[in-house]
């Protein structure tokens, strides 16, 4: 009996361990993984002062509203908008998850109001409602953003929704997020206040901001956090001291905590390559040369790796031909290796002299086409069995091709490979 609980023993014992050694670990960071990206900028010149992969594409979450302002202030600034002007929440405004402020379909707020959620709550329900507003329909405000985003210079940045939710074709980088937020100061002094509000008040609702930048870091007056499973924590910020000014944006945090610290040690070093004395509070607990190097690093075994895997299937591409072409050659040396060219004509000199009683030797010959015939319903059944596999295999691929599932009778089967 012990000797059949053994292996049971063992397990449990083994995920115990796991276990055990899980929660007292500290959880795994990205920041410095193939996923993070930064970069610290000079707002007043725009040189960047640090940066690690900050052209690689990632997904902006609710970084994203900070566009949708962008598109907010310019209205206000036209006339099409004003701060008291009504903002209605349609069904499909209201259906967004949370994060939201929750007003019902057929509610509304004001501009102001508006404002305060996106920066403080960060509501995707006032998000998708602006969007609405300001574009007929979110999709069409989505292309809206984009071609605004490529005229402030955001060349890899595309939006699809006004509030970040998850889309795949919604990137942005670290460069154009801190081309956004230098934007949307130098273009709107007048609003770039918003930014700075650690809480707002809603209807007797508290809303906090989630940036908790603002007070913890001397300096910093905003932007704006996001989060989204595919890219971590991310974070945009500005902060101003002793007469200088940087705006910073991390991808790829594990948390908000380690997100924080990090873009803490970023601003520390920016400032004191402007001379900058940097504050004895500071946040940072590792290094970011470091971690910058571990980024590069990353992205640099991660690009291997990619070529690694194209390379056996060029090479095997670039062999296919070769073995195409010697294919024939090969399948007509082997008859005459074998003899098989001289067979016929000794064949029928010994029929010609054969009595007639041996004539019925053909019905021998004519005997292995019919056994070589019986073969061919096997390879049948066993194409349409594997032709049927690949049908009900496209049929739950959610990319599947017309031809894919093609009905049986009308798929071609692929010819035989030559043997090597």
């Amino acid at each position: 009996m012990f000797l059949r609980l053994r292996p049971l023993v063992v397990l449990a014992a083994s995920l115990f361990a796991a276990i055990a050694s899980g929660a007292s670990a500290p959880a795994q960071a990205q920041i410095g993984s193939e996923r993070y990206s930064a970069i610290v900028v000079d707002h007043r010149s725009g040189n960047i002062l640090v940066a690690a992969n900050p052209d690689e594409t990632r997904h902006p979450a609710s970084l994203t509203k900070m566009m949708t302002l962008y598109m907010v202030f310019e209205a206000l600034r036209e006339g099409r908008l004003s701060l008291g002007s009504t903002v209605p929440i349609s069904e499909e405004a209201a259906s967004r998850p949370p994060s939201k402020l929750g007003i019902p379909a057929g509610g509304s707020v004001t501009v102001e109001q508006g404002i305060l959620a996106l920066v403080t709550k960060s509501a995707n329900d006032i998000a998708a409602a602006f969007g609405e507003l300001l574009g007929g329909n979110e999709e069409r405000f989505g292309q809206m953003m984009t071609q605004r985003a490529r005229a402030l210079g955001m060349t890899r940045t595309t939006f699809r929704n006004a509030s970040g939710l998850p889309d795949w074709d919604q990137v942005t980088t670290a460069r154009d997020m801190a081309t956004l937020g230098r934007r949307l100061m130098l273009d709107f002094p007048d609003r770039y206040h918003y930014f700075g509000r650690t809480e707002a008040a809603f209807r007797g609702l508290r809303l906090r901001n989630h940036n908790r930048m603002l007070t913890s870091y001397e300096g910093v007056d905003g932007i704006k956090t996001g989060y989204i499973r595919a890219s971590g924590f991310n974070i945009v910020t500005s902060a101003s001291r002793d007469g200088q000014r940087v705006v910073g944006a991390v991808f790829g945090g594990n948390s908000w905590v380690e997100r924080d610290q990090h873009m803490t040690a970023l601003l520390d070093q920016s400032f004191a390559r402007l001379g900058v004395t940097p504050r004895a509070e500071t946040m940072a607990q590792a290094a970011p040369p470091v971690l910058m190097r571990q980024a590069q690093a990353a992205t640099v075994a991660r690009t291997r790796r990619g070529a690694a895997r194209a390379t056996p299937v060029s090479r095997a591409a670039a062999r296919q031909p070769a073995r195409n072409a010697a294919a024939p050659a090969r399948t007509a040396a082997r008859p005459a290796a074998r003899g098989t060219a001289a067979a016929p004509s000794r064949a029928a000199s010994r029929r010609a002299a054969a009595p007639p009683a041996r004539t019925a030797s053909p019905s021998r010959s004519t005997a292995r086409p019919a056994r070589t015939a019986q073969s061919a319903p096997a390879s049948v059944r066993t194409a349409t069995t594997r032709t049927a596999a690949t049908s009900r295999s496209a049929a739950r691929s959610p990319v599947a091709t017309r031809s894919a599932i093609a009905p049986r009778a009308t798929a071609p089967l692929a010819p035989p490979r030559p043997r090597r």
